[in-house]
């Protein structure tokens, strides 16, 4: 549709100047004389920016642009004079107006006023219809998104709410799993509760049983004092395990007894203890394939998958991403403590061309550095990141030699030259791989490679 635009100059001669320059740009345009007449078109007609004289004999510029604002607020302001000061144009942005031109203007400086107050008043009105959606069906506290892969999200979450059950939450990094499992806890009955959160990954395996169930004074060396675990700290709450696909299989076995009879036991402790949590755990791994490979007990798994939330990544729902950007623009505005720059539709084109490998998390973070850095009032495509600007730069494929290769041997050699890279670190190394710390470390044994990823000479 055309944008309309309402001229309010009481110079019969300029008024149709502006106005034919205007018609031949493709906008729809009416004119008004006085500040009165434009009131009355106003008050008739919907527009969508009011270009209007400064100086008008009975309603000046000034008064007519806070009377058109209170009627329609949503309506864009640009005033024009001949007679431009400093405090002239500070008056008139303090009042609501977008711009100002100063007489006399060319056509191009004309056009581009209009055309870039017409962009943002279309932007404004956009981010207002995606704040009211964000506060109505498609959004389930901070966790947002109105595609159809999200909306059955929520349907599940609100089902899991008032249970007990529990919930496996399954994505990539970045895709908002413990947002998830918080606001099951926090939306149901045990919100008065304990919330426990538990990293299985930076665990060392040593101290996994100690943290979880808790130890007796002198059960270990170190063991100075006696300490109950995360899950006596959780009684009538709620304990969220995330990488749980990480746990040893020995803290797998007395997790499952937790499940199963609601029962602790210290670590050196000779009785158990009555615990009542409710379970929710998170892993980026893939838990059939290690309940395969021997890394994950098959009876936990099912214990663990009651209700499943498999959160898409990012790139495969990015039609929530002006949702998402408008979510992020309201808490990061507030935070940096000054209003945040809009999207312009060219820089959200190029930011849903972008893979987004850190998912919802590097969105976030992408638009906080670019409100901090970016003075301009609409992000535009040079304002993005160069990763955003070059979205189609893929790495190169692996080819396939003349002579054929054997997979077990391709994925030893990988496996060798992440260790290689890493330092010998297999965590660093399995998320090259991109495969879990409990994958890498079955193939491995599997293969028989050394840590260290290099095979000694023969």
């Amino acid at each position: 549709m055309k944008s309309k635009i309402l001229v309010t100059e009481d110079d019969r001669v300029q008024r149709e100047v502006i106005a034919d320059i205007l018609l031949r740009a493709e906008y729809d345009v009416a004119t008004a004389s006085s500040g009165r007449e434009a009131l009355e078109l106003i008050e008739e007609d919907v527009f969508d920016l009011l270009l209007t004289d400064m100086r008008m004999p009975e309603m000046d510029g000034l008064a007519l642009l806070r009377e058109a604002k209170r009627r329609r607020p949503a309506m864009e302001v640009v005033v024009m004079t001949a007679h431009a000061t400093v405090k002239t144009a500070i008056t008139a942005m303090k009042e609501g107006a977008i711009d100002h031109l100063e007489k006399p203007f060319d056509k191009e400086e004309l056009l581009v006023v209009v055309a870039k107050a017409v962009e943002q008043g279309a932007l404004r009105i956009e981010n207002e219809q995606l704040r009211r959606l964000v506060t109505e069906s498609s959004s389930m506290g901070n966790i947002i998104g109105e595609s159809e892969a999200m909306q059955s999200i929520f349907n599940v979450i609100r089902r899991a709410i008032p249970l007990v059950t529990t919930v496996l939450v399954h994505g990539e990094s970045g895709t908002g799993k413990e947002l998830v499992a918080r606001h099951i806890h926090f939306s149901g009955p045990r919100k008065n509760k304990p919330f426990i959160v538990v990293n299985c990954a930076a665990i060392p395996d040593s101290l996994v049983e100690s943290e979880l169930f808790g130890h007796e004074k002198g059960a270990f060396t170190g063991a100075d004092t006696t300490r109950e675990g995360k899950f006596e700290t959780a009684d009538k709450g709620t304990i969220f395990l995330d990488e749980i696909g990480d746990m040893q299989l020995e803290s797998q076995a007395k997790l499952l007894r937790v499940l199963q009879d609601g029962l602790v036991e210290r670590v050196g402790g000779a009785s158990p203890r009555e615990v009542d949590v409710r379970v929710i755990t998170a892993t980026n791994s893939n838990l059939p394939e290690l309940v395969a490979e021997g890394a994950f007990r098959e009876d936990l798994f099912y214990r663990l998958d009651v209700l499943n939330v498999a959160l898409p990544p990012l790139r495969d729902r990015v039609e929530d991403l002006p949702l998402l950007i408008q979510h992020f623009r309201d808490k990061l505005g507030a935070r940096i403590g000054k209003p945040a720059p809009e999207i312009s539709a060219d820089g959200l084109e190029a930011m849903r061309r972008y893979r987004w490998p850190g998912n919802v998390r590097e969105l976030e973070n992408t638009l906080e550095q670019l409100f901090i850095l970016t003075d301009a009032s609409v992000i535009t495509p040079e304002h993005l990141p160069e990763k955003l600007r070059q979205p189609n730069a893929e790495p190169e494929g692996i080819s396939l030699p003349a002579g054929g290769i054997r997979l077990e041997d391709l994925e030893q050699d990988l496996i060798r030259q992440a260790l290689s890279r890493s330092g010998g670190r297999i965590k660093e190394a399995a998320e090259m791989l991109g495969i879990s710390y409990k994958t890498l470390q079955y193939r491995l044994k599997k293969h028989d490679i050394p840590k260290s990823g290099v095979a000694e000479e023969e």
